[in-house]
């Protein structure tokens, strides 16, 4: 199919990367512009738009894609179809009808289980056993077009956001694949969201990081799962803001006041009190340090 693809992040590259192996005809990527990064805040590309300049792929940059002449541009390529995938810009009706077959989106989560920017994180915040990858249709909403194929990945107790991120990422390809195959073969079957069982996944904020301890044991372990790596779950102690990388369920004892620090050992780390029982917290960042055991810190206090 002859195809314009939309994206960024590198859960993006391999889903262009997955197209341009499997013989699709990239007409051209739409990516997010440039933007500064790094301590010296230069300009950095996408990873998409290193992938296709690579290739030799034209590369599009719009600051919106809706507006202006854009859409016009758009049009002139005379597309089969728009391939979106993390691409950070919510695409107008107008550009939706633009191609044949429409617009299909990459979405990391089984819709309509969390909409929304930050799908991965929160299915850990969530305690949940299971997420995936959903291609859909795209209409105007927010992740609220018609499925076309859902991919389903299993969440162990081990993974973080960053690793559940990863499992998405080769998840991805396959299913999109599939999809415009079926789409192609005029294959495919869309079934409407159930929008009463949506929910949703706000983009994530460094103030949205700070533990509470006055949720369970459970939860605060999930919640440092989840924003591992990004933003990295934080806590107060000493009055020192910490990043929390690393925690488990340590008991169900209640013998504080959630949010007290119940122990600090040279062996195992430190121990806070939460609703309903103790987190023993395995692996932090202090101010202006490296990664290191929460032990190691106890360790290296007075």
């Amino acid at each position: 199919m002859k195809v314009i693809f939309m994206g960024t992040p590198d859960i993006a590259k391999v889903c262009l990367q997955s197209l341009y192996e499997g013989g699709h005809q990239i007409l051209a990527v739409v990516t997010q512009p440039d933007r500064p990064a790094g301590r010296g805040k230069r300009p950095q590309q996408s990873y998409v738009k290193e992938f296709a300049l690579s290739r030799g792929i034209e590369v599009l940059q719009p600051d919106r894609v809706n507006r202006g002449d854009f859409p016009a541009k758009l049009a002139s390529y005379n597309a089969d179809i728009f391939v979106v995938a993390a691409f950070g810009q919510i695409l107008s009706q107008k550009v939706l009808d633009i191609p044949k077959y429409g617009a299909v989106n990459v979405h990391a989560s089984l819709l309509p289980k969390l909409r929304g920017a930050a799908p991965v994180q929160q299915a850990i915040l969530n305690g949940d056993d299971t997420t995936g990858i959903t291609i859909m249709q795209m209409d105007a909403g927010m992740d609220t077009g018609d499925m076309i194929l859902k991919h389903e990945v299993e969440i162990l107790q081990e993974d973080t956001g960053g690793s559940l991120y990863m499992k998405l990422c080769k998840a991805a390809p396959l299913a999109l694949l599939m999809a415009l195959d079926k789409i192609h073969k005029g294959k495919a079957k869309l079934q409407p969201q159930d929008h009463s069982q949506a929910t949703y996944a706000p983009i994530i904020t460094k103030e949205m990081a700070r533990i509470d301890f006055g949720k369970t044991a459970r939860q605060v372990v999930n919640f440092v799962r989840g924003y591992n790596p990004i933003p990295a779950a934080t806590a107060e102690i000493g009055g020192k803001i910490i990043k929390i990388w690393s925690a488990s369920v340590y008991s169900n004892e209640i013998v504080g006041n959630a949010g007290e620090v119940i122990k600090m050992c040279t062996k195992d780390g430190i121990f806070v009190q939460a609703a309903d029982g103790i987190v023993q917290i395995i692996e932090i960042t202090p101010p202006n340090g490296k990664k290191m055991t929460a032990a190691g810190y106890v360790r290296g206090q007075k």
